[in-house]
């Protein structure tokens, strides 16, 4: 099937410029053409964009989609099968707020990455990382103090694994590669959901952090951390992590080491906000809401010393529970101190990069996914992407118009 997307307006996020009076013809699920002017004569659905603006389909490059509920500790009592139709949901709204690649970094296994790809539930591409590697203790570690159980297994579902020691870290990558892993995410800082930890304890050693990169590379994969404090960042960074999640507790110094390492940064500012303003209510843990507030001021912050050294931020949220509704929100709150031009850019032709998907999506050019949003407002203009949701008017996955 043929589909052509007439008079519209192409925003070419590399350049942040728009080429005007374009038509698109999407055809298998590329992009066959963008030229100037009226379309030719095909037998093809013809969409009148009226001078709508084009964009990329969005990139979410830090999500968990197994995330139904905002206590994480319910996810391994809960029937897999139960898990996976809250997942659908889950999968479905991200497609309607224009997200057409999201990047699991913890819960989504293969099953669900193939669900969709055949087309049995509706939802985003997903990039999946398999469990996220964790140490006792850790930041992946649900257990509380009083609980000793080590009988899980990994058909639970659970966002996170516990592994300790250089072997059993590798053997664990391992396991996640051989389940086809995108990249393999560590857990190498405290965490806000984590019952027993601290936010600014370091997990892993640097040896475990050096293994597991080992391991990624010999695959061809990259290393996803988080991370909240400058010494864990740079602990990951010196060991070869690509991509820094969260990042809230950065100074100057860690930016710097980032930059010349060139690793990526993922902040979920979005997630911060949320769990501040509803997290009780949507069922976070009351015992761990006070670790919030270490993190959630700092993090625009980090945002503006990171734009302002040139380190490449992409897209993310990291939201659990009834608060993947805020996805969008990350705009709104990054547009402080970041211009509409790379916000976009972080969302789309960054992420991508990132994901190593370059190549295929990220871009509205010719020869690529035809991964596409329709906006009625130029998403270059300020505050149009903060009410990005009000100017959404189509959008397209793989060259179909989604409901």
């Amino acid at each position: 099937m043929i589909t052509i997307l007439e008079n519209a307006n192409v925003v070419d996020v590399e350049s942040g410029t728009i080429h005007a009076d374009r038509h698109l013809i999407l055809e298998d699920g590329t992009i066959r053409e963008i030229a100037e002017g009226k379309a030719p004569t095909l037998d093809a659905q013809r969409i009148a964009v009226d001078g709508g603006f084009v964009i990329p389909g969005l990139i979410d490059a830090h999500v968990h989609v197994t995330a139904y509920t905002a206590n994480l500790g319910e996810l391994p009592r809960q029937s897999p099968m139960y898990v996976a139709a809250r997942t659908a949901q889950v999968l479905k709204g991200m497609l309607g707020r224009g997200f057409t690649t999201v990047r699991d970094v913890g819960g989504a296994d293969f099953g669900i990455a193939q669900a969709v790809e055949e087309g049995l539930i509706p939802g985003p591409r997903i990039l999946y990382g398999g469990k996220a590697l964790s140490a006792s203790g850790g930041h992946g570690d649900h257990r509380s103090m009083g609980m000793d159980r080590t009988d899980e297994t990994y058909a639970q579902v659970s966002l996170g694994r516990r592994c300790d020691g250089v072997d059993a870290v590798r053997l664990a990558a391992r396991d996640e590669i051989r389940r086809g892993a995108h990249h393999i995410k560590i857990m190498a800082n405290g965490g806000i959901s984590s019952p027993t930890d601290r936010i600014t304890s370091d997990q892993f050693s640097e040896a475990e952090i050096a293994a597991i990169v080992d391991e990624a590379n010999m695959a061809d994969l990259y290393v996803v951390s988080h991370t909240y404090t400058a010494r864990s960042v740079a602990r990951a960074v010196r060991n070869g992590v690509r991509s820094i999640e969260h990042g809230n507790l950065l100074d100057e110094e860690t930016v710097a080491l980032m930059k010349a390492a060139g690793s990526y940064l993922t902040p979920t500012l979005s997630c911060f906000r949320a769990l501040a303003e509803v997290g009780a209510e949507s069922g976070f843990p009351k015992d761990r809401m006070d670790k919030i507030r270490l993190v959630l001021d700092s993090g625009i912050r980090a945002v503006e010393l990171a734009h302002r050294a040139g380190v490449p931020m992409a897209y993310g949220t990291d939201l659990i529970g009834p608060m993947h509704a805020r996805q969008l929100h990350e705009f709104a709150l990054r547009s402080e101190v970041v211009p509409p031009a790379d916000l976009l850019r972080a969302a789309t032709s960054t992420a991508a990069k990132l994901v190593r998907l370059e190549n295929e999506i990220g871009h509205v050019r010719e020869n690529y996914r035809a991964d596409l949003n329709v906006l009625t407002a130029n998403p270059l203009d300020k505050g149009v992407l903060d009410g990005f949701a009000a100017h959404l008017r189509l959008v397209i996955k793989g060259g179909i118009v989604q409901n």
